[in-house]
């Protein structure tokens, strides 16, 4: 069958699937799919000087049929002479421990192995045989699963196997790998993590049917094995294989293609969003770490509503890299809340995260509330400083930080002529006869309560006018306060004390003003 190596020639250079030269791990269940594919891959080797190395996992399933899969592979590999890892995970148990189907407990355990086979061998790319037939279930099933656009595009040709989010580094082992030595297997993935040269899937069968498959391995004499696994609907796959499928061709004979086609236009909208989202990204994000994100509530306001929707997910994927599917209801009750909600307002996430909606931000963390390390560019001190005497005149450094205070006197005729405005929040204007030359700063003490300016000497609760003012909780037990001999003068950055206040009356003006180093 001469059309299908051509048809997968084609693929390969259409895609850009391998590289003159390379080692290629191949993963070979002993089906159909999985023969055909060594069988072509294994033809075409001289003409892109290939390594191949075949790579069988026993899942662990099928007792007597699975021990016997595993002998023909390992068998297949020495009549062709190609170096061959045969490996077994208890995948019933897997499944068990984590509570996931068995289908999904088979998947992870089998891209895992595969992508350690390829951190053994040195190699930059694993083959799979998924086929045509394959790709219209995987629509399908997406779409009844109620999946975002992410997974209607169905597999693609080529995909980073870390995008599946299943690889991990020495320090974290994946527990998703339930065979022998897992953590000393799981180190020899590192290396591609730790260069940005995570081996890529390819998919050099995904445009060839099962029946093209089938016929192929009857015309080369290939004997594929039996799964009869594969006839149980009570798997979800298996289901829409068998009895799903079937009765939509009976309403439109050519569905898979239908699929297939649907799959190959939304792969096209997802790759200019996904440029869209990687455009957006900086302009939205505050600050991102391993356990938290931060967003500019205003900036993501102003996004398309696909935009938004598209942030947030990629939010949830960055902070649980395991996770494969994102409920379409979590996703859209974040949006809400982040759209129309008021402050304080939270929306249930994934694997424990929360959307927690702030003044001008919103998070997306563990737990609940903002982590107190995400804090804006501000002067700010140290929780529970006591006092930190100024230099006045004179300049003081604040104490880890890149900020420091300069005091200066003038007479209140060198006041600049816009001094009332004060465009800078983080400069002052103070009665230096009122408030002393005894100046320290210090962070809030409950209790503390000053007069600030332009409520006519209205003495109120500093923790209130804090809240009011919108202050992240995260800066309020660091924001400095300036003290003197009766109290609050500035609670600085926000507002100025009535009584220190420059006056009509005033002499002497001090001028503190926050500077970066």
């Amino acid at each position: 069958m001469a059309d299908l190596l051509d048809q997968v020639r084609e693929a390969i250079e259409r895609n850009q699937l391998v590289s003159a030269g390379e080692v290629v791990v191949v993963g070979v269940s002993g089906g159909p799919d999985s023969l055909c594919l060594l069988h072509l891959l294994y033809r075409l080797r001289g003409d892109y000087d290939l390594k191949l190395h075949v790579a069988h996992l026993h899942h662990g399933l099928r007792g007597g049929e699975a021990d016997a899969d595993a002998e023909f592979v390992r068998g297949l590999a020495a009549d062709w002479q190609l170096p061959c890892t045969v490996d077994q995970a208890d995948v019933p148990a897997l499944a068990r421990e984590h509570r996931l189907a068995v289908e999904e407990a088979a998947r992870r355990a089998r891209y895992a192995f595969l992508a350690r086979v390829a951190g053994e061998v040195g190699a930059q790319t694993v083959a799979v045989g998924h086929n045509a037939d394959d790709q219209a279930e995987t629509v399908l099933m997406h779409w009844l699963r109620g999946s975002g656009l992410a997974g209607l595009r169905g597999m693609l040709p080529i995909t980073p196997l870390d995008d599946y989010r299943l690889l991990a580094d020495e320090n974290h082992a994946d527990p998703l790998l339930p065979w022998e030595g897992t953590e000393s297997k799981i180190t020899q993935i590192s290396p591609f993590l730790g260069r940005g040269q995570s081996p890529k899937l390819i998919r050099p069968l995904l445009e060839v049917t099962r029946a093209e498959i089938e016929a192929y391995c009857s015309l080369n004499g290939l004997e594929p094995c039996f799964d009869r696994s594969n006839l149980d609907t009570t798997y979800f796959r298996n289901w829409l294989r068998h009895d799903v499928l079937p009765l939509l061709a009976r309403h439109n004979p050519n569905v898979q293609e239908v699929l297939r086609r649907s799959a190959r236009v939304v792969a096209d909208d997802y790759a200019l969003l996904r440029s869209l989202l990687e455009e957006a990204w900086p302009r939205v994000v505050m600050i991102e770490s391993d356990g938290a994100i931060a967003f500019d509530l205003a900036a993501w306001r102003g996004l398309a509503t696909s935009l938004q929707r598209s942030v947030l997910r990629e939010a949830i994927h960055r902070l649980r890299r395991s996770l494969r599917n994102i409920n379409f209801i979590h996703v859209e009750n974040a949006l809400e809340v982040a759209r129309v909600g008021t402050t304080g307002d939270q929306a249930t996430l994934p694997q424990g995260l929360m959307l927690t909606l702030g003044y001008d931000r919103f998070t997306v963390a563990s737990g609940q509330g903002e982590p107190v390390e995400w804090l804006p560019d501000w002067p700010l001190l140290p929780p529970g400083t006591k006092g930190l005497t100024l230099a006045v005149p004179g300049t003081t450094l604040l104490p880890d930080s890149e900020w420091l205070v300069e005091a200066v006197m003038i007479d209140l005729h060198e006041l600049p002529p816009d001094w009332r405005a004060n465009a800078d929040l983080w400069q002052a204007f103070l009665d230096a006869r009122v408030v002393g030359a005894r100046l320290a700063l210090r962070t809030r003490q409950a209790g503390d309560r000053f007069q600030p300016l332009g409520l006519g000497g209205h003495e109120v609760k500093l923790a209130d006018f804090l809240t009011n003012r919108k202050v992240p909780r995260a800066v309020r037990a660091r924001l400095p306060l300036l003290i003197c001999e009766w109290g609050i003068a500035w609670a600085c950055g926000q507002r100025v004390d009535e009584r220190a206040s420059v006056r009509e009356a005033t002499r002497q003006v001090l001028v503190l003003r926050f500077v970066p180093v």
